[in-house]
């Protein structure tokens, strides 16, 4: 053997040592130092982990009724993923799947399509990553046949599942309180890790609307989580570990079902009554709350629709109904999203914004047809004139004038077009410590805040109509002067003046403040709780819908709270005026003609009928009341857009309440004592509920 042959061998006898070595080190490293890690990858080879759906919770009235519960159905999703991974992208699958489910291809398609912009539905507004529901109405026939060859059905699966269900006690929808669930969308997912995708059409949804939303967290429970044995082929060979999951409480609410049916009943009949005497009465909303503690017993929005439309999916002409406004906007809750002009029914707030001002609570007032405020002449309701009066009278004739002379005369001492440093303003800070253009804070989302202008409002409106005011007094209204030449006329001498001093604060808009009309707006909710403010003594108590989520096996209870109630500025002797003032409306004054006949023995009213004036529209009707006058317990309060005069439309639906509240007219009475049920309820398993 030569050097060179010698020197070669060593070097590679070197190169095979340092290999050996470095494949030593390696497994030292793997089987040692890393070894817990690398067991655990090796035993996830050969394990899945699932997560479990926990079942949601229930909706229930306040006798434990529910009004959502959940069916057991078998459901079909597809896996859009396993779809897009085949050559033809799933076509064959889709084909082969409508045909047994009994439809057709692209209707299958659009249901496993992802929702855009320009997407119409039906599409999945859910993550693309989870199966996408596509049938909840499957019988065991068609379901074995998908189960049976999954060859055939790549990615296609069918399970029992929970669904929601809707099942009305004593016919209550309650459709815009209860809200609806749509898909946990990506960016849900993306944004909160606590949300797991269990590949449960009825676990991946989250709330987007009414308590639904509000307390989707509570209802939604915590999902489980299943570590399974696979073999080679991926089939399921046993067990590992199991996490149960924990379902969804139940969410007891305030809600009475009877109240809340007869309301819905009693605003649907009273626009087709008002659409009979020829109003265009074109929406309606009912609130029945208790002035002791805030909570609702009934919240009706008319038009109306029903929840179970989201189950299983909603095609576009659904959808398009629920938010079109040919279809009244459906989805919309008129109780706490509705603003309008509150009419008369806000004097409750203008008698003691003038008190607070320093005028006579007993002193007496000339009440003429019309009151000039500046240059130009207000007045009353198709110009009636009732004399000298009280404050008390003003209420239960509802008098206008009255209150224009009050706003008018503040307006000049504030210093008219020309205020002083610090005006007070005293009907615009009345307003607000009722409430008034502020959210309730209600436990439902989206609600709107209504509006009380005032000085710094009219100059922000002013800066952001500016532009069109100038152009309309300039060009006028050409395409509205060839169909209604008075009124193009009218809008261009608006126009021109806002154009010129649209900022200022003037007398005119101090007088439409105080008898709730010009800019002001307001929702049935805001009026309600004023009007439990007045009938309880001064507390402007917090609107709740929620009282306490109950775990299913009543193991844990959870009360829900309301804040700290404001106290208003008004001393109980005025608060206590007004109330006689507000009973004398319905015995003597403008709601005299509504209650005609009604057994007042059982259950004496008080309200104020409201007819807010819109330009272009029919006047909107208001009722809002309290009962027993003596010793208020509950406030009633109705308001019908469009619907007319407040005695005409809104007043006999309010009786309507009444009288189901308290069985008077035949009705099954609703309330047990004159009161709601204050103690928990305990739902059936047959969910008809039982009574505390």
């Amino acid at each position: 053997m030569n050097s060179r042959t010698h020197f070669r061998l060593v070097v590679l006898y070197v190169l095979v040592g340092a290999l050996l070595l470095v494949l030593m080190g390696r497994l030292w490293t793997m089987q040692v130092l890393q070894g817990a890690h690398y067991r655990q990858v090796a035993a996830d080879n050969r394990t899945r982990d699932i997560v479990v759906p926990a079942v949601r919770g229930m909706i229930l009235d306040d006798t434990g009724r529910p009004l959502v519960r959940n069916r057991t159905a078998l459901v079909v999703s597809v896996d859009r993923t396993t779809l897009m991974r085949q050559k033809d992208h799933g076509a064959a699958v889709l084909a082969r799947l409508a045909k047994v489910l009994g439809t057709d291809v692209g209707t299958l398609r659009n249901r496993v399509r992802l929702c855009g912009p320009s997407v119409p539905r039906p599409c999945w507004p859910g993550s693309p990553y989870q199966p996408i529901p596509v049938d909840d109405h499957v019988d065991d026939r068609r379901a074995l046949q998908i189960v049976e060859r999954q060859e055939d059905f790549p990615g296609v699966t069918a399970q029992m599942q929970a669904v929601r269900e809707y099942p009305r006690p004593s016919g209550a929808g309650a459709a815009q309180v209860i809200g609806y669930l749509q898909p946990i969308t990506q960016a849900e997912l993306d944004r909160k890790k606590d949300l797991k995708v269990t590949g449960y059409a009825g676990a991946d949804l989250i709330g987007r609307d009414g308590l639904e939303a509000s307390y989707d967290e509570e209802l939604r429970g915590t999902p489980g989580e299943r570590t399974v044995l696979v073999d080679s082929q991926g089939r399921v060979t046993g067990t590992a570990k199991e996490k149960p999951p924990v379902p969804g409480g139940n969410l007891v609410t305030s809600i009475n079902s009877q109240i809340q049916a007869s309301a819905e009943k009693a605003i649907k009949d009273a626009v087709e009554s008002a659409r009979s005497q020829g109003r265009k009465a074109d929406a309606a909303s009912a609130v029945v709350m208790d002035v002791t503690n805030g909570h609702i017993a009934a919240l009706a929005s008319y038009p109306t629709y029903d929840p179970s439309i989201w189950t299983g999916g909603i095609s576009q002409q659904q959808y398009d109904a629920l938010l079109g406004k040919k279809e009244g906007q459906p989805l919309i809750s008129r109780a706490i999203q509705g603003q309008y002009a509150p009419g008369s029914t806000f004097k409750i707030s203008s008698v003691a914004a003038a008190v607070n001002d320093g005028y006579d609570l007993n002193g007496t007032y000339p009440c003429p047809g019309s009151y000039k405020v500046g240059s130009r002449a207000f007045t009353n309701f198709e110009g009636e004139e009732h004399g000298n009066m009280n404050l008390h009278q003003a209420l239960v004739v509802s008098c206008d004038t009255i209150f224009y002379k009050f706003a008018y005369e503040q307006w000049l001492r504030d210093g008219g077009t020309h205020p002083k440093k610090h005006p007070s303003d005293p009907m615009v800070a009345m307003a607000r410590h009722y409430g008034f253009g502020s959210k309730t804070g209600v436990d439902l989302p989206s609600e709107v805040a209504g509006r009380i202008p005032d000085r710094s409002w009219k100059r922000a409106y002013w800066n952001a109509t500016k532009k069109a005011d100038c152009k309309g007094a300039k060009q006028g209204y050409p395409e509205i002067a060839k169909t209604d030449p008075t009124r193009a006329a009218y809008l261009k001498a608006i126009a021109a003046e806002n154009c010129a001093q649209g900022y200022a604060w003037r007398a005119g808009d101090a007088a439409n403040l105080s008898v709730g009309q010009g800019d002001v707006l307001a929702t049935p909710l805001q009026v309600a709780r004023a009007f439990a403010a007045v009938a309880n003594g001064g507390k402007l108590v917090v609107p709740r819908v929620g009282t306490a989520i109950v775990q299913p096996d009543g193991s844990r209870v959870q009360k829900i709270g309301a804040p700290p109630a404001p106290k208003l500025p008004v001393s109980p002797k005025v608060l206590a005026y007004i109330r006689s003032g507000l009973a004398g409306v319905v015995k003597s004054g403008t709601a005299a003609g509504a209650f005609s006949g009604f057994d007042d023995k059982k259950v004496q009213v008080a309200g104020k009928t409201g007819t807010a004036e819109v330009y272009g529209k029919d006047d909107t009707s208001w009722f809002a009341s309290f009962a027993p006058v003596k010793n208020p317990r509950f406030v009633v309060v109705v308001m019908v857009s469009q619907g007319g005069q407040g005695a005409q439309a809104a007043a006999p639906a309010v009786r309507r309440i009444w009288e189901s509240m308290y069985g008077l007219n035949g009705n099954k009475p609703a309330l047990k004592d004159g009161k709601l049920p204050e103690a928990l309820p305990k739902p059936a398993d047959d969910g008809a509920g039982t009574a505390p």
